[in-house]
């Protein structure tokens, strides 16, 4: 199962367990995903890593010193998966 790491800028936003909608967003070179309703951004990602994916189960969420991080398990195997 394939897992991606998102930014959240405040605590309490989503829970691990917590089923996730992503919204992809498109911009020349790359990809980048949002949590829904913008609770949480990826990084860029380039064209080869692309996913299928519009849900998942968030699996962590921590602290760090550069702020907050969502790692969430996607649902690849879905009907909307490429």
């Amino acid at each position: 199962m394939r897992t991606m790491d998102f930014k959240m800028e405040r605590p309490g936003l989503v829970e691990e367990g917590q089923k996730v909608e992503l919204s992809e967003g498109v911009l020349p070179g790359s990809f980048y995903y949002t949590i829904e309703p913008s609770v949480a951004m990826s990084g860029n990602l380039p064209l080869d890593q692309r996913t299928g994916a519009r849900s998942g189960t968030v699996t962590k969420v921590e602290k760090n010193e550069r702020g907050y991080y969502v790692t969430v398990a996607l649902d690849e195997a879905g009907p909307a998966a490429q």
